[in-house]
């Protein structure tokens, strides 16, 4: 019997393919995003072979376009954005400015009308969160100026990008293709204002309702102990809420998620919500950007040579030398600018969604659509030669980066311990142990990646570094080479087997001890350099047949037997 598998086929090839061209581009130091987007250019209609359902790619895409909002909405953070406002307000939004008058003007030799010109200069104006992340991260520039500036840079950004999709589907109705005669100044204003008041009713509900009842939805929920349920409320959160936001108010889809993600946000349960909704953002993300690569056409680097290399020089040189001048004028470093300009130095996910949009409502050809994808692509695959520029010559020029006033480490107790144990992961089982080993004169130095885990460190007196332990920066901090023991805390089985083999390799002698869930993550750490691997359920099962022997039911009963060792 015949069954229709359009969707069944895009999933599995593109995230099949995905995943291959992700892993390459991973092991080549790009971008998995790089790899993503040529899997949706492999299964598009521009190449030869399997050809993907478009229809329905794009509607995988409106879902991963929700996810990623959510995920943007969930961590949001005002306080970080309040804490660098006097130079990343007016730095974002000049910047956007110069970006978008450069695009129109592109746009304008190609002939297009303003409106699209505008459109496509304002796709080209926000960067990729993941890429500028990442790059942050691997030098440790998080938690210092640059990093913070940088971060606050991007808030603006994408707060930009959300207006644009409120007001996108208005300037299509008033001046698109389908508007019909010249409107009057009265129609556009009208247009204008009701769309604002539709805003403003459904921010009054979320903020009004939905900040008391998702809150509490989610505690409830999370008292039933069951992680499935949980899971599934927030998920049903996002997606209602950006459904609801859409049919209701005629908001978009897009900006409905955001603000169930701040709404979540400010729920203690954020952190569980974020981890437990990650693995379907992360695939739906994928299935996004597989999307996006299906809509790009090759040819267009050989029809429209020029107009490539004139949109990724916009990104790259264009909208970088903008914010370079804005930082300096506003008195920072030279240093801190040329690290805001190679941050910004590549576009990603806002733009295909702006681009994406702009398409929809026929605002934007599609060969602006394809050349936001070419300049997406490009940039991001030289992103890292330009952080690469910019390291040398930090190297070559020390003295602009003022070491008072950005700390290349957060505030804490200093780093420089002999004889230590190294704990990789501040969490629940991370600070436990951190603890007692400090109760016990061994001197201890944490590394983890998240800012409060940190920062609690901290507070607890323990020197501690913000990173993933499996990059080379932040092990080197760590000192492995005098370490005593070192000790993988974290439930990540394939991170932690990467940081093994590394500090393994950095030294022989050291001590290695991990954290496993199961069989199989004790013979992956062990064959990762691992001298023991302690799985959880069983040293509790043990540690609970010890209590129940030490019962008066059961005191006197089989004590010549011992338990078996674990």
């Amino acid at each position: 019997m015949h069954h229709d598998t359009s969707l069944i086929d895009i999933v599995a090839v593109g995230l099949a393919l995905a995943f291959v061209l992700g892993a390459i581009a991973n092991r080549l130091r790009l971008s998995p995003l790089v790899g993503y987007l040529l899997a949706g250019i492999c299964v598009g209609p521009f190449t030869p072979g399997f050809v993907a359902d478009q229809e329905i790619a794009h509607q995988l895409a409106e879902i991963g376009v929700m996810l990623l909002m959510f995920g943007v909405g969930l961590h949001f953070s005002i306080k970080d954005l309040l804490a660098v406002k006097t130079i990343a307000i007016p730095g974002a939004v000049g910047q956007t400015l110069v970006a978008t008058v450069l695009g129109w003007g592109v746009a304008s030799l190609m002939g297009w009308p303003a409106l699209h010109g505008v459109i496509f200069g304002f796709s080209l104006a926000t960067a990729s969160t993941v890429v500028l992340l990442r790059a942050m991260e691997e030098r440790r520039l998080l938690d210092t100026t640059r990093g913070k500036i940088a971060v606050g840079w991007l808030i603006v950004e994408d707060l930009a990008c959300v207006l644009a999709l409120v007001m996108m589907p208005v300037i299509a109705g008033v001046f698109g293709p389908e508007a019909g005669r010249q409107p009057s100044l009265g129609s556009v204003l009208a247009s204008i204002g009701w769309t604002f008041v539709q805003l403003g009713l459904f921010v009054a509900v979320m903020l009004v309702v939905g900040r008391r009842v998702i809150p509490w939805v989610l505690e409830k929920i999370a008292a039933t102990g069951s992680r499935e349920l949980f899971t599934l409320s927030v998920l049903a959160i996002a997606l209602g809420v950006a459904f609801g936001a859409a049919y209701l108010f005629g908001v978009s889809f897009a900006l409905g998620a955001f603000f169930a993600g701040m709404m979540l946000n400010e729920s203690e349960l954020s952190q569980k919500a974020a981890h437990d909704s990650l693995p379907l953002r992360d695939a739906f993300a994928v299935l996004f950007f597989v999307s996006v690569g299906m809509l790009f056409d090759p040819a267009i680097l050989v029809q429209h040579p020029w107009q490539v290399l004139a949109t990724v020089l916009i990104i790259i040189f264009g909208k970088s030398a903008a914010a370079f001048f804005i930082v300096r004028a506003f008195g920072h470093s030279k240093g801190t600018a040329l690290t805001i300009s190679a941050s910004l130095a590549q576009i990603g996910e806002f733009a295909f969604i702006i681009a994406g949009l702009g398409v929809s409502l026929k605002i934007l050809p599609l060969t602006a659509q394809s050349l936001v994808l070419a300049g997406a692509l490009i940039s991001i695959m030289l992103n890292p030669f330009v952080f690469g520029l910019l390291d040398r010559w930090v190297l070559r020029h020390p003295e602009a980066l003022p070491a008072k006033a950005e700390p290349e480490v957060p505030p804490g107790p200093p780093l420089d311990l002999h004889d230590h144990a190294i704990v990789i992961g501040y969490g629940r089982v991370g600070s436990t142990l951190a603890a007692i080993l400090r109760e016990r004169g061994v001197p201890v130095l944490v590394i983890d990646d998240n800012k409060e885990h940190v920062e609690r460190a901290h507070r607890a007196g323990i020197p501690a570094i913000r990173g993933s332990a499996a990059a080379d920066r932040v092990l080197a901090e760590a000192h492995p080479e005098r370490a005593k023991i070192a000790v993988l805390a974290i439930p990540q089985p394939l991170e932690a087997g990467e940081a093994l083999a590394k500090l393994r390799a950095i030294n022989p002698g050291l001590t290695l001890l991990a954290r496993a869930h199961s069989d199989t993550e004790v013979r992956h750490l062990l064959a990762h350099g691992a001298d023991g691997a302690v799985m959880a359920e069983r040293e509790l099962a043990h540690s609970l047949a010890e209590m129940i022997m030490a019962t008066p039911p059961f005191r006197y009963i089989g004590r010549e037997t011992a338990l078996p060792p674990v």
